[in-house]
């Protein structure tokens, strides 16, 4: 049975928490954090306390805390015989300061209240020691059967692509939703072209599932589009997307 402490009360926290409960061969010793408001939603089901200066002994301990402060909280954890691992994209594993270190990064977006499915979510695991590295794809097994040995350049290549297929895509969207309702119009109708988009790039690669005018340097259907638009920010977005779609593509024009 591996021990297990998480650090934090946020949403990863919380996601990770409710994952843990349903895995075999895991036991939530413990949930440690500021906010005791917060720590409430932990208390069914394991020990939660916010002294740092109390943590219980685990195999592994959890850091799902904001990145700047991960440094800070790993300090409490220098006297502890565990693995000390932080569930960070963008962090190296240098910023946890105990030996026996770790990353555990599932590479999924979390939202309050949007229950995720662990079992496909990628789990990218690093650590140091060939035994520690073991234990956390024990762990990370025991919710997902996608789990990756992925050192911190290439985990911090993967977080940036991911902001560009789920942060950046999703600001799209609202955009998208912005000028749908300027007309009065659902969002509702673009949603079965975001769900086909999304769909194309499980079989075939983003640039041969690339449409749309500026793939096809439509630049009457491109002039068009630029004079419906109001907002600056929409303006530029739109001309820089635009070009870049199509220089991407150049040799197909």
């Amino acid at each position: 049975m591996l021990k297990i402490v998480i650090l934090g009360t946020g949403n990863l926290a919380k996601h990770l928490y409710t994952a843990f409960l349903k895995a075999d061969g895991v036991d939530v010793v413990q949930v440690v954090g500021r906010n005791q408001t917060e720590l409430e939603h932990f208390s069914e089901h394991a020990n939660n306390s916010n002294d740092f200066t109390s943590i219980e002994d685990a195999d592994v301990y959890l850091i799902a805390v904001k990145d700047d402060a991960i440094t800070e909280v790993s300090n409490y954890l220098s006297n502890k015989k565990g693995i000390v691992v932080h569930t960070s994209g963008a962090t190296d594993l240098n910023a946890i300061k105990p030996e026996n270190r770790g990353v555990f990064y599932p590479l999924q977006t979390f939202t309050k209240g949007k229950i995720v499915d662990f079992g496909s979510i990628p789990i990218c695991i690093e650590a140091e020691e060939r035994e520690s590295l073991e234990t956390l794809r024990k762990l990370a097994g025991s919710i997902s059967q996608n789990v990756h040995h992925i050192d911190s350049e290439q985990r911090k290549k993967l977080h940036l692509a991911a902001v560009f297929v789920n942060n950046f895509t999703n600001y799209l969207y609202g955009v998208g939703e912005e000028l749908c309702l300027e007309e009065g119009l659902s969002f509702d109708l673009l949603k079965p072209l975001i769900l086909e988009t999304a769909e194309k790039v499980r079989t075939i690669s983003p640039k041969e599932a690339q449409t749309g005018p500026a793939r096809r340097n439509d630049e009457k259907s491109m002039e068009s589009h630029l004079e419906l638009l109001n907002n600056k920010e929409h303006i530029t977005l739109y001309k820089l997307l635009s070009q870049a779609i199509k220089q991407a593509h150049e040799e197909e024009l």
